[in-house]
């Protein structure tokens, strides 16, 4: 018995196509929340950034390098509890990427002050930043969210929590420094370029979303216009 392919293709095309993450993976609510557990964590790792430049600036490396190392566990715990505790919150997705922001900064100045990186690299890695903060405070100018998070640009992040804290293990075990600070900047190198990829992607995005805001101006406020011109007519015919 023959199949009729028109048919088959007409039956198959009234089942909604989507990924294996998007059937899996419930969709989750974005609530207005400020006290979880995950938020509680995220303001603890802001809270550790002047206790590890204090312990960096009295060369007490080794403590400083177990706080570093657990600000970038607490990172990933953070995220995952979140989101297993369905405790996503706009505080949250505000809080986190500053926190990593900030860290970063921290992590790098601290390096430079040990000479353990030249103060270009640190310049080179809060520019970046600095960048995206003006674009996020445009784009807030014009009323709109914060951009989507990337997925390259969390590889960015995660790779510059990898190489930082393998530029401090350096310092700290001198024995090992000749070979992690090589593997370090082999990796950094990548990473700085990656970096300033995102960077660029997300600033590209920021314009051309203040481009559409103000495209967007001049047709509601002629829209705002033509109404009130339509309300004087219709007032002017009653009288």
């Amino acid at each position: 018995m023959g199949i009729d392919r028109a048919e088959l293709l007409e039956k198959f095309s009234k089942f909604p196509l989507r990924s294996y993450t998007e059937a899996m993976a419930p969709a989750q609510e974005v609530s207005s929340r400020i006290f979880t557990l995950a938020n509680v964590i995220s303001v603890v790792r802001l809270m550790s950034i002047p206790v590890f430049l204090v312990l960096v600036i009295n060369d007490e490396l080794l403590t400083a390098f177990i706080l570093l190392v657990a600000a970038v566990l607490t990172d990933f715990v953070d995220g995952m509890i979140a989101r297993a505790m369905n405790q996503i919150t706009r505080l949250g997705q505000f809080l986190d990427p500053f926190a990593d922001r900030l860290f970063i900064a921290a992590t790098v100045i601290a390096l430079a002050i040990q000479d353990v990186v030249p103060w270009w690299f640190v310049v080179a890695v809060m520019l970046r930043d600095a960048l995206l903060g003006v674009g996020g405070l445009v784009m807030s100018r014009y009323g709109a969210a914060t951009l989507p998070v990337k997925w390259w640009g969390k590889v960015a992040t995660f790779g510059m929590l990898f190489v930082l804290p393998l530029f401090f293990l350096g310092a700290v075990f001198e024995s090992v420094g000749a070979l992690t600070h090589a593997v370090a900047w082999a990796l950094a190198v990548a990473v700085v370029v990656l970096y300033w990829m995102v960077g660029f992607s997300y600033l590209f995005d920021a314009i051309a979303v203040v481009r559409n805001a103000k495209h967007e101006e001049p047709k509601s406020s002629g829209s705002i216009i033509r109404s009130s011109k339509e309300s004087d007519e219709r007032n002017t015919q009653r009288v």
